[in-house]
């Protein structure tokens, strides 16, 4: 069991998680290539803060999660990982991620995406 990572500050939330909840929540918020000890780990997310909002970003944006989560299903700790955005206000993608572990057992993530 981990510390849970709260989304929200990135800070520690005081409990403890046995799901893949810090893994998912790191990869996406990592810039690709930004931490030392494995530059494999994170996503492009972050580019988009300079995109303009438009129906090709949220093909981008899945791309970018899809491709940031990928790890977690090669090296077996996940079976499935299912990205879907929706557009919830001007400026701002929400990518809606549903992971099915290696156990079974599914989380739902809303992760939101910040596009200009």
């Amino acid at each position: 069991m981990d510390a849970l990572l709260d989304p929200a500050t990135g800070d520690y939330a005081g409990q403890r998680t046995n799901t893949l909840a810090n893994a998912v929540y790191l990869r996406l918020m990592t810039p690709l290539g930004s931490w030392w000890a494995d530059p494999t780990l994170g996503s492009r997310l972050h580019e988009l803060a300079r995109e303009k909002d438009l129906t090709r970003v949220a093909v981008l944006a899945r791309q970018y999660a899809e491709q940031a989560l990928s790890p977690i299903v090669e090296d077996g700790r996940a079976s499935r990982v299912t990205v879907s955005t929706t557009r919830v206000t001007p400026g701002w993608l929400t990518l809606m991620i549903e992971v099915e572990e290696a156990s079974g057992r599914v989380s739902h993530f809303i992760h939101p995406v910040k596009v200009s």
